[in-house]
């Protein structure tokens, strides 16, 4: 064999070995945990930073990595073809054919892509400098491939990611969804806190219609009442502030607060003729009820309260919403010595329970982990009604989403207890 042929092999070693970091650097780059290399650069990693920067010039550095690759697999081949028909003639062309492709796919594609897969941190921070100036290098030409790229997809009336920044942020929300799901699964993250994580995504989604507590479950005082009443029902109550009504519990005045009343009491030592319940009440805060939960939290905050009542479109009055309604929505149920110690929902066996009709349908999903819509309708009994359009009798039953609902009790037009199977697929 020939200096020269010895010297067609080694460019063509040479080149596979270009076509392997190539292959091995476009399958890091863009397969790196955003996350991590985030937090890598946080912490003052350099190697980090300058991956994060190509990172950001997502087109060219693709564009850039192709090039070289394709540049470098052509040249290669086109080498081995002259090589093997200085060898064995037209016959060559063949045997540079199934050579090349075998080398190339295993040595310079599924080699190099399998490494990167499995260290995709180390490589991409180890490629990046060596990157780099080749970026900077073929960036001409990139951006004369790019022009043309671009003039194609218009043709097509594909647009720039740019010109929809929604998207981009409802793809950026499905993915970290998406990112969640998959590492609950892989990390054996507790159901509980990928309920907390979701919770969170969907502060924006989740109306205050949804969590509030129900006019009909609110805990009012009626100032026409005596202070002694009064004063009995704000201590003997579970709840620290209650609405304060008068003529008609639409007509809410103020909100008393149980450690404003027994500062206004004390002093007084039994003498409680004079004291004015709606002095020492506090002005009501109303809020609509198409208020989503990210934008009460924040205006929770802002004004230093922890209570406010919701109203409608009409300004009725619909219910009421404490911060600690809105950060059980994320954390679950949040318990103390004073509250109630009421179960809503009895099991009864695996996939069957009986529970109460305003038991919510997000409360009912997350203690389950079930999967009924909340779409449409925010607790279990506006589900059975929305779905079967009728206010049900009590006996009746229900199939629909893949759960059977059967109609306990009812009083009046409102539903409420009913058992709820979860049907076998």
């Amino acid at each position: 064999m020939g200096f020269d042929l010895i010297l067609l092999l080694l460019a063509i070693f040479l080149l596979l070995l270009l076509s392997a970091f190539f292959s091995g650097s476009e399958t890091a780059l863009t397969g790196a945990s955003r996350a991590r290399l985030h937090q890598m650069e946080q912490a003052g990693d350099k190697r980090a930073h300058l991956v994060n920067r190509l990172r950001d010039q997502h087109t060219k550095l693709i564009s850039a990595i192709l090039l070289g690759n394709n540049l470098v697999n052509i040249l290669a081949s086109a080498l081995a073809t002259s090589f093997f028909i200085t060898l064995f003639g037209d016959i060559g062309v063949a045997y540079a054919t199934l050579i090349m492709t075998a080398l190339v796919l295993i040595f310079a594609e599924v080699l190099p892509k399998t490494y990167a897969l499995r260290r995709s941190i180390p490589t991409a921070i180890f490629v990046a400098p060596i990157l780099r100036p080749a970026v900077f290098l073929l960036s001409p030409v990139v951006m004369g491939i790019n022009v043309v790229v671009d003039l194609t997809l218009r043709m097509f009336g594909v647009k720039d990611s740019e010109d929809d920044g929604e998207t981009l942020t409802d793809a950026a929300q499905d993915e970290l969804r998406g990112a969640i799901e998959l590492h609950s699964e892989e990390a054996g993250v507790i159901l509980h806190e990928k309920y907390m994580l979701d919770s969170i995504l969907d502060m924006d989604e989740v109306d205050l219609s949804e969590i509030m507590i129900h006019r009909k479950n609110v805990e009012m005082v009626d100032c026409s009442k005596s202070t002694q009443e009064i004063i009995d029902q704000v201590l003997a109550s579970p709840y620290t502030r209650l609405p304060l009504w008068r003529e008609n519990s639409e007509n809410i005045i103020g909100v008393v607060h149980a450690k404003d009343l027994l500062r206004a009491i004390i002093p007084l030592n039994g003498g409680y003729d004079d004291l004015k319940i709606e002095d020492i009440s506090t002005e009501p805060w109303f809020v609509p009820e198409t208020t989503t939960l990210r934008s009460q939290l924040n205006a929770f905050l802002e004004r230093k309260s922890h209570f406010a009542l919701v109203v409608d479109e009409y300004g009725a009055l619909m219910g009421l919403v404490t911060l600690e309604d809105i950060l059980e929505e994320i954390v679950g149920d949040i318990a103390d010595e004073h509250d109630l110690a009421v179960s809503d929902v009895e099991m009864l066996q695996e996939g069957n329970i009986v529970t109460k009709g305003d038991v919510t349908i997000r409360d009912l999903n997350r203690q389950l982990n079930w999967s009924l819509p909340d779409d449409e309708a925010a607790t279990i009994a506006g589900l059975v009604i929305h779905e079967a359009q009728i206010i049900p009798e009590v006996g009746q039953i229900f199939i629909f989403h893949g759960y059977k609902f059967e109609i306990l009790h009812k009083e009046h037009n409102q539903i409420t207890e009913l058992r709820v199977t979860a049907l076998s697929s």
